[in-house]
């Protein structure tokens, strides 16, 4: 371990220790696995493709699980009038205008009947949504999340999964982002303050208990 780790990892210790139990009614949380992020055309192409397998290896286990699955995608208006700041300040958005084909699940990782799918327009899958409420009727107390990006849209969602009550488990294997340097920091600053980060063995382990 490098110099700089060690003194960070020692900075936080003794402040951010706690540790999350993984509850009794969980849910899987797919955060935007969708073609803007897999296609190398796409401006928002992130390279996340074992993210995207990890991911599909996870789902198969909460499916046979009989776990709730909850996928989010994103979707604006023509002109972006309803992404707000948000999307003004990321043109790149616009590739997820109404009937953009990057906007699509990939095939090999798409709802089934019966999982839900909540359109979002902000980072976090909470935030103007009724994910909330939905994970409330299905007595949800904690989520497992998976997706894209880390720095972004999953730290956003865990934030508020915490915020909202519900115990985040991020799975480290099943998240992407465009650089390992955001990736990594989010992902520490995460377990330190609002979530459990765990590896995919970890999470299957726990979807199998």
């Amino acid at each position: 371990m490098a110099k700089g780790e060690v003194d960070l990892t020692a900075n936080y210790a003794g402040a951010f220790d706690g540790r999350l139990p993984f509850g009794q009614r969980p849910a899987l949380l797919l955060v935007d696995l969708v073609e803007a992020y897999l296609q190398p055309h796409s401006p928002l192409y992130a390279g996340i493709e074992a993210a995207l397998e990890s991911a599909i290896r996870v789902t198969a286990a909460a499916r046979a699980a009989g776990l709730p699955i909850v996928f989010t995608n994103v979707e604006y208006q023509p002109g972006g009038a309803d992404g707000g700041v948000f999307f003004r300040k990321v043109p790149a958005l616009k590739v997820f205008e109404k009937g953009s084909p990057l906007g699509a699940f990939p095939p090999v990782l798409a709802p089934q009947d019966g999982e839900v799918v909540i359109t979002k327009r902000y980072a976090s899958a909470f935030f103007g949504t009724h994910l909330a409420p939905t994970l409330t009727a299905l007595g949800v107390d904690t989520v497992l999340i998976c997706g894209t990006s880390t720095s972004g849209c999953i730290r956003a969602t865990a934030l508020d999964a915490c915020q909202h009550g519900f115990v985040p488990f991020v799975v480290r294997d099943a998240c992407g982002d465009r650089h390992s340097a955001p990736h990594e920091a989010n992902l520490f600053d995460l377990q330190a303050k609002y979530a459990e980060v765990v590896g995919e063995g970890e999470a299957l382990a726990l979807l199998h208990r």
